[in-house]
């Protein structure tokens, strides 16, 4: 099945979030001098701003068959048909829906898998059914223009931490940027662009922010893109906790809980057991109730470490 909501050309190619990515937005025509016929079959011609005056999200049409658009502009570029055939307006017609229309609702479940950011990615999550007698595989799209709202807070365990990431922590280091003493608590920031690096001083204990550079279990190795000391290694406390504080989908994971405010689509073209084209998700992420589960690295518990 395809996928191609509101002003887009095929944003999705598969039928589950392991095989479809979302793509960029279809580029707006620039305005010229010459006046171009309106193009019934174009996906281009929404006016409408993603985001109305009363602060609703704005989704505009959802093509149930994104090929059948696609054939169907080509007809129009060819000149092969201009509105006027019925056996194939009506076709057109009815592989339209407004998103807007849908009902609204909330869904509640559990993480299953994340592709994409927050300009038109998915979030597969399971929800229980109805009689919570089963369980429904579904999937969350957000707005291609990035205007879905997403929260994702909690504590995570050490395995959370990657290479890239920047975080912020407390810790005293020497010269040579080694810190001094175990380090139990990290603080993702992300979005990294608003990470402000500030100079590490050997010998006195302050709050260092740096990108992730490599991980081994019990040692971590942090670049500090300020002052003289730049390199460092930090040790790992045995119980490490990792706080996220973020608005990217992209640090949502399998197993966290997740909460959608959307609009449901489970008919053609749909993925999955229906497709939530999200006006809002939230994402708890959760310690494990036994720490240790991380056999392979660092736990979990000692909040207060430094």
């Amino acid at each position: 099945m395809l996928l191609s909501p509101l002003s887009l050309r095929s944003r999705l190619a598969g039928a589950c979030i392991v095989a479809a990515f979302a793509a960029p937005l279809a580029a707006a025509r620039p305005v010229s001098g010459q006046v171009v016929p309106y193009n019934p079959y174009a996906d281009s011609q929404d006016p409408t701003p993603p985001v109305l005056p009363d602060g609703t999200i704005h989704w505009g049409t959802f093509y149930k068959s994104a090929a059948m658009q696609k054939a169907y502009e080509r007809l129009w570029n060819l000149g092969a048909c201009r509105n006027t055939n019925k056996a194939i307006t009506i076709p057109v017609q009815n592989n339209r829906l407004s998103i807007d229309g849908l009902p609204e609702g909330k869904h509640r479940g559990v993480v299953k898998a994340v592709a994409g950011t927050n300009a038109g990615g998915l979030l597969a999550f399971v929800e229980p059914d109805a009689d919570g007698q089963g369980a429904l595989e579904r999937v969350a799209i957000l707005h291609p223009a990035g205007v879905s709202r997403v929260e994702v807070s909690g504590a995570a365990p050490a395995a959370f931490l990657k290479p890239g990431m920047m975080v912020r922590f407390q810790a005293t280091v020497d010269a040579r940027g080694r810190a001094s003493a175990p380090v139990g608590v990290f603080h993702v920031v992300a979005p990294a662009s608003e990470a402000k690096p500030m100079a590490v001083t050997a010998g006195s204990e302050g709050l260092i922010v740096g990108r992730v550079v490599s991980l081994q279990p019990r040692v971590m190795s942090v670049r500090v893109d300020a002052g003289r000391i730049r390199r460092l290694t930090v040790p790992l406390a045995d119980d490490v906790v990792v706080e996220v504080q973020t608005s990217e989908v992209a640090l949502a994971s399998p197993g966290d809980s997740v909460e959608i405010e959307g609009r449901l689509w489970s008919g053609e073209g749909s993925l999955g057991d229906g497709s939530v084209f999200a006006d809002r998700i939230r994402v708890l992420k959760q310690l494990p109730a036994d720490p240790r589960r991380e056999n392979a690295g660092p736990g979990a518990t000692d909040v207060g470490a430094r």
